[in-house]
């Protein structure tokens, strides 16, 4: 589980120490403020901590990092990523009055996670980072990220951009669920350790069976609970017919394209899928980036109800929302539960940190809300 991460230098965030994260993290805050990016920051240093040392993995801890950051970012140069690069005018020289300048990057990035450090930096090589620290065991469970568009409609289209046309366009969270995808449901427990078949340029090809580490959650009552609960709310499944290469959703006997099917029951059934064909389990970390998004008001409340409920079997979340009835949600949770959830929120050009447990935080979200409710009030004196 991550415990605390610090971010300095790195895109829009200038500066973040978050720290006491919980089993369920809430990220909230305008446009543009930089939730998303912390959202992938985080992932970025997760797969690569779950690709090291991973199967026949060759590659060094380094590599692995620069082309996550590469393909999950997608800049021009990988430098691009510092918020600003400046030089220090030093008072040495190489020669009488000649000034030496010297690059000072500001960009680090650091992640305690089960109390274990992982940091990396960027030095005066703006090509690669450097990592300074790592001293977590390398994972063999597996954590993914939800965009806030669904890619089942966009599956092999995916695939074939980024493994053969090696084409920017869609970034690692994309590329990594329609990889998760590929392996189909099964109804019965089964061994799992995901892995891929990397070629020279670092690519994974496919996924396999590891037949030594037991996936705990897959199979087990808890996930079994809300598999069922996840399909009652869209009311069937999805399925992948290998001949055609397409996924249909299917509601009874009936089988629908994914073209005519509905967003909010995509995004439902991709994470049924991924309970269900094991490439999730107690240790996974799952960043959802804008849970509310084709949902309506009663599906974000029965899908955060969910989470709550695989949070406690053990999976992580991290979310990044602008919903009112996300946080509003959320809050209930934790007053019932009891549940710690701590809250970064972006206010006043600065992140403050609080915890739902305790109360609902100050933010321009929760503002607005009231506002309206105040202009409502108003209207009804009238």
């Amino acid at each position: 589980m991550i415990n605390r991460a610090e971010l300095k230098n790195f895109g829009p965030i200038k500066e973040l120490d978050w720290q006491n994260l919980g089993k369920i993290n809430l990220i909230i805050g305008n446009n543009g403020c930089g939730k998303s990016f912390l959202l992938k920051a985080l992932y970025s240093a997760v797969r690569t901590l779950e690709d090291y040392r991973r199967g026949d993995n060759p590659e060094s801890a380094t590599d692995i990092l620069t082309k996550n950051l590469r393909w999950t970012f997608q800049p021009d140069e990988i430098g691009d990523l510092v918020k600003d690069q400046e030089i220090v005018v030093k008072e040495e020289y190489i020669e009488p009055n000649v000034e030496f300048l010297d690059k000072e990057v500001l960009l680090s990035f650091s992640m305690f996670f089960n109390q274990q450090n992982f940091s990396y930096e960027f030095a005066n090589d703006f090509s690669r980072p450097n990592i300074s620290k790592n001293q977590v065991t390398p994972r063999t469970d597996n954590s993914i990220f939800l965009p806030a568009k669904e890619v089942l409609s966009l599956h092999h289209i995916i695939l074939t951009t980024v493994l053969r046309d090696r084409l920017f366009g869609f970034d690692n969270t994309y590329f990594d669920l329609a990889i998760a995808l590929q392996t189909p449901p099964s109804d019965i427990p089964v061994y799992f350790g995901f892995a891929e078949d990397v070629d020279s340029k670092g690519f994974c090809q496919a996924p396999f069976y590891n037949q030594e580490s037991l996936i705990r959650g897959h199979g087990s009552n808890d996930f079994n609970q809300v598999r069922n609960l996840l399909e009652g709310m869209i009311g069937g499944r999805i399925e992948f017919n290998e001949v055609r290469k397409r996924w249909y959703f299917r509601q009874g006997e009936q089988r629908f394209p994914m073209g005519v099917t509905a967003e909010g029951i995509k995004k439902i059934a991709i994470l049924d899928t991924l309970l269900g064909n094991g490439y999730l389990n107690e240790n996974s970390i799952i960043f959802i980036d804008e849970p509310e998004s084709a949902l309506h008001p009663k599906a974000i409340a029965d899908l955060l109800d969910i989470i709550a409920v695989l949070a406690n079997h053990g999976i992580q979340f991290f979310l990044a929302s602008h919903s009112y009835f996300v946080i509003k949600k959320l809050f209930l949770i934790a007053q019932e539960q009891q549940m710690s959830i701590p809250v970064l929120s972006y206010q006043n050009d600065e992140w403050v940190q609080s915890d739902l447990k305790n109360d609902l935080p100050d933010n321009p979200i929760i503002d607005e809300s009231i506002k309206l409710y105040e202009q409502q009030l108003d209207l009804s004196d009238c």
